[in-house]
């Protein structure tokens, strides 16, 4: 569920509002210019997939996210593959730094 829905890019957006604090239904709508129902509609599968949760102050029905949870199992299962990604991009800037060596020791070319 919860790669479902992070697989929608309005849904990820939101996630990253949310990241930053807790908001209303009409403030996370607010960026996209879409209808209130719409918005619900991805909030539903954010909830649904564990991701948010809707909390209670007065008359307001913020969301926020759920801390651990579904975010941590992804981040868990992305883990490796970062490390992999991180390995071969520190192994090019390795190897461009040599390069750079190499052509700064030969001089100007002519």
């Amino acid at each position: 569920r919860a790669f479902s829905a992070l697989a929608d890019p309005t849904r990820r957006a939101i996630l990253s509002r949310l990241a930053q604090g807790e908001a209303t239904v009409s403030e996370l709508a607010e960026p996209f210019g879409l209808a209130q129902p719409t918005i619900s509609k991805h909030l539903r599968v954010l909830e649904e997939a564990g991701l948010i949760e809707q909390g209670r102050d007065a008359q307001r029905r913020p969301r926020r996210l759920v801390v651990g949870g579904p975010l941590k199992d992804v981040d868990a299962w992305l883990l490796p593959f970062r490390e992999q990604w991180e390995r071969r991009l520190d192994s090019l800037d390795s190897f461009l730094q040599r390069k750079h060596k190499q052509k700064a020791t030969k001089g100007p070319s002519k």
